[in-house]
């Protein structure tokens, strides 16, 4: 088992310094909804990461402000309601994708300064089983999850394991809201920049907490952060770059330090910022939303060799159940591995829509023509021998 992950390491580490390995790295996140559909298919004791031997796992801390089970405000067994130790009411339904804020903990911009942080060196935030918003509230409500560190025991000897934190905005938001970051950041900047930084230490504090605890258990660190939209950035770069840049780099020095792996995941179109990525050491950017209008092949062309792509294989391809946009999907991405600084990924994570037979199609072509080094012509002349079809 560790020559296997030793040997997952090295291509992981090859990907994110833009080099060839000895084949392309697959990994993803999947919904709650896929893997319930993958359970009924190959087995209630199915395990994802183990049945498609990918190459690594992402496991959070704890990182609720005040650790504490959820409260349930209202449950009729379709819908809950519910406070999470952010002190956000969230509502989730049986029927949407996703969970509704109604509402969250600081509604002025004088109470930012009395919100409240329980220590980021918590034990509580790695050895304590219970809920916690960042695993809980998704397209499900999971509840009593285990510990950080039972979860990174069950996976550690057998493949890379990445931990995981929020930068400052992705945290930000959970707090006071959407609306109000993107006011207060203007009307204000005092108060703002102050809560910024003092949630910039407390993030840093966790980083540096599960490397410690880990005890050489990690292999790298992922780093939540959407600061974009399908259109572009959701503020100024100039202000991403006052608030927000300073304290990503300070994680990822943490990181490096210790010599992990760093991703950061950024949902959206944040182009105007990949060259302060570049600029601070990050290895690699997730999901490269194809919604977003971003495509791997391309970006490589002004990054290639500077970033590595953690992602774009369109979802909306692979919930067609068309093995032949599958294949044509996962054939045109590869280009963007040629020379090393790919990951194979979805561009966000994999739903509900996608049928197991699906992923598993997209997985067997990455493991057959993602051998390096890449027959490119074999590659090519099969994209357009299916864009030759006839329906095309």
């Amino acid at each position: 088992m560790a020559d296997t992950k030793k040997l997952k390491e090295d291509r992981l580490r090859a990907a994110l310094s833009n080099k060839e390995g000895d084949r392309v790295p697959v990994s993803d996140f999947f919904w709650t909804g896929f893997m319930e559909r993958a359970k009924e298919q190959w087995g209630a004791d199915l395990d994802l990461y183990r049945k498609f031997d990918l190459d690594y796992i992402v496991v959070n801390p704890n990182m609720d402000p005040v650790i504490r089970d959820f409260e349930i405000l209202e449950d009729d067994g379709v819908n809950i309601k519910l406070r999470t130790g952010f002190g956000a009411v969230i509502r989730r339904s049986g029927t949407a994708p996703m969970p509704h804020f109604d509402s969250f903990s600081v509604s002025a911009p004088e109470e930012m300064e009395s919100f409240v942080l329980e220590p980021a060196k918590d034990r509580r935030r790695l050895y304590r089983q219970g809920d916690d918003q960042i695993n809980g509230v998704g397209d499900a409500i999971g509840r009593n999850i285990p510990s950080w560190d039972d979860r990174v025991n069950a996976y550690h000897r057998d493949m890379p394991v990445f931990g995981s934190i929020c930068e400052a905005y992705e945290f930000l938001w959970r707090c006071i809201g959407t609306e109000n970051s993107l006011i207060w950041m203007l009307e204000e900047p005092g108060m703002f920049g102050a809560f910024v930084k003092r949630l910039g230490n407390f993030l840093v504090g966790l980083t540096e907490y599960q490397i410690e605890e880990s005890r050489g258990r990690l292999s790298g660190m992922y780093v939540w952060g959407d600061v974009a939209y399908v259109n572009g950035m959701m503020f100024s770069p100039e202000v991403w770059r006052e608030h927000f840049k300073p304290i990503v780099d300070r994680i990822i020095r943490v990181c490096h330090d210790a010599g992990l792996m760093v991703i950061y995941h950024g949902c959206g179109d944040a182009r105007r910022i990949y060259d302060d990525f570049i600029e601070i050491g990050l290895d690699g950017y997730n999901p490269v939303e194809c919604k977003a209008h971003l495509d791997a092949v391309e970006l490589r062309k002004d990054f290639g060799g500077k970033l590595c792509f953690v992602g774009n294989i369109d979802v909306r391809e692979l919930e067609s159940g068309s093995r032949d946009r599958i294949k044509r999907q996962a054939l045109y991405k590869l280009q963007s591995a040629a020379g090393g600084g790919w990951i194979c990924q979805s561009d966000h994570s994999v739903t509900s829509g996608v049928s197991p037979d699906s992923y598993a199609y997209m997985v067997e072509l990455i493991r057959e023509y993602g051998v390096f080094p890449l027959d490119m012509e074999r590659i090519k002349r099969e994209i357009a021998a299916l864009d030759a079809k006839p329906g095309k």
